[in-house]
């Protein structure tokens, strides 16, 4: 199957996510604005998160997806059903148990993660926060399933199901914050029972995918043997070293989190909004990209097709520059329209339109290496190697702090956003030059001819996007919303005419990025 075509078919549900996300936020903006209560759930939603990615999506995925392809190749069928069985029997009951614990402790969890709201004036705040996170923490169980399963769904190659199911968060959390809020004493606790809704939407969903497929996992009591398994073992030897990298990622999220709640109330919310505006170019392009790319990786690393092997992190390279460096400077040089035609309604002032703006604008200087570090850290899970991108998150972790040490006193909560940027950047540099250094990737002929093809289209974006941003007011076009957002959509879709225009000019074609799957 075309990769081209299974990373379109990623991006294109993945899009469909990312704009029912957005419009879950922004009417979380209109209805919330950026105050106290508001930061409390962001604190509160990004705990599970955190462990989401620590257990499920990150680690676990890097670990078992690898193995799993493995395993389907050399085993049995029957063989390969037990592994599923005890795979899910082992993440089930940690996760529950993990579950318990945090619910329990979900003061001093708070206390860690945000401890700026322990202070006197912010105690409102700390309990809404707690009794959220206590709502919210079975969600973790929900979605390392949905892992497990979207895992087993990528390496039987059926994308969309794990693409779409995403959705099912947003929709949940859109419905809830318009039908269940009369339900509760404090209006923002139906986001917290939104997301639990949509955790488990999103498992119903997945795991009939599975069954279609014949490969539900079998539960049974035995755990002991579960846990005896050869594969299990080496799936939970890779994982190790996996949750140390995924931790120090996710523990510079935390650290940062931890800053944002000691600056101007709403520094939370205004990182948590930009944040949401990054992650459209990094899901559609990087975290597609990196889905279908593994599976390959391990397929040619399994053949010992090294020369394969190569030209599937060059393709992956080029696309994420020819796509994330339009994205970057329409993220920076548009942030101010996207920012107002967005969020800026309700109780979202435009104070906090400049405050998201500038964060925006700081987190677009590290989107190709946020992009490129979802392309070449599969280079190296595919050879099941995991403790190479360790130590250079840890690295990257040190960096980003110093970072933050410098630039958060100058720029307040823009300074975190943009310690992120740089530390991403820094990372993908490190992850390329040791693909390079051990000859795990060649770089093949004709990047500077490349690069230099791509420079007019780039300068011809850019000035557009300038003259738009210097002619058009968009909070004053907040008068007259429909057009505002007609502005906004006129703009995104001349420069994207301008700039793949420009692209064909320069001789690119689409097929010069199209590839097989094997």
């Amino acid at each position: 199957m075309s990769l081209f075509r299974s990373a379109a078919t990623v991006s294109s549900f993945t899009l469909f996510s990312r704009i029912t996300g957005l419009i879950r936020d922004i009417l979380i903006a209109g209805s919330f604005g950026a105050g106290p209560l508001t930061d409390a759930f962001w604190v509160a939603f990004r705990i599970p998160n955190l462990l989401r990615r620590l257990f499920a999506e990150g680690a676990f995925s890097q670990a078992f997806v690898p193995i799993l392809g493995q395993a389907r190749n050399t085993r049995s069928p029957e063989e390969v059903r037990v592994l599923l069985d005890r795979v899910a029997l082992l993440l089930t009951f940690s996760l529950m148990l993990v579950t318990l614990i945090g619910i329990v402790a979900a003061p001093w969890v708070v206390s860690a993660m945000a401890s700026g709201l322990r202070s006197a004036a912010r105690q409102t705040e700390f309990e809404a926060a707690v009794w959220m996170t206590r709502l919210m923490f079975p969600y973790i169980v929900c979605m390392s399933l949905v892992a497990l399963a979207s895992g087993v769904l990528n390496t039987w190659s059926r994308f969309a199901v794990p693409a779409f199911t995403p959705v099912l968060l947003n929709v949940s959390m859109i419905g809830a914050s318009l039908f269940l809020v009369p339900y509760f004493e404090v209006p923002i606790y139906a986001l917290a029972a939104g997301v639990m809704i949509g955790g488990v939407a999103q498992l119903l969903v997945q795991w009939a995918a599975l069954a279609r497929l014949g490969v539900i996992p079998r539960y049974s009591p035995r755990l002991r043997e579960a846990w005896a398994d050869s594969l299990v073992q080496r799936i939970l030897r890779q994982m190790l070293p996996a949750i140390l990298g995924v931790s120090v990622a996710q523990l510079s999220l935390l650290i940062n989190t931890n800053i944002a709640t000691w600056l101007t109330p709403g520094s939370v919310t205004w990182l948590s909004f930009a944040d949401r505006l990054m992650e459209f170019p990094t899901a559609l392009l990087g975290v597609a990209l990196g889905t279908v790319l593994l599976p390959s990786l391990s397929a040619a690393h399994a053949r010992q097709d090294h020369a394969g092997y190569s030209a599937l992190l060059d393709w992956g390279l080029r696309l994420v520059l020819l796509l994330g460096l339009p994205a970057a400077l329409g993220l920076a040089m548009l942030a101010d329209g996207l920012v107002a035609t967005l969020f800026n309604y309700g109780a979202f002032s435009g104070h906090d339109v400049a405050q998201t703006r500038v964060a925006v604008m700081a987190y677009s200087a590290g989107l190709i290496g946020l992009l490129a570090i979802k392309i070449l850290a599969p280079g190296f899970y595919a050879k099941q190697d995991i403790r190479t991108p360790v130590r250079i998150a840890i690295f990257v972790l040190v960096v980003t702090q110093l970072l933050n040490l410098v630039l958060v006193p100058l720029f307040a909560h823009a300074g975190l956003a943009l310690s992120i940027g740089l530390g991403a950047s820094i990372n993908a540099l490190c992850l390329v030059v040791l693909l390079v250094r051990r000859r795990l990737y060649t770089p093949a002929s004709g990047w500077t001819r490349f690069l230099l093809r791509a420079l007019p289209a780039l300068a011809a974006l850019a000035a557009l996007l300038w003259y738009a941003d210097h002619r058009l007011d968009w909070i004053a076009l907040g008068a007259h919303p429909g057009h505002r957002a007609a502005w906004l959509a006129g703009v995104v879709a001349a420069s994207g005419a301008v700039y793949f225009s420009m692209l064909l000019l320069c001789g690119f074609r689409l097929q010069d990025f199209t590839r097989r799957g094997k």
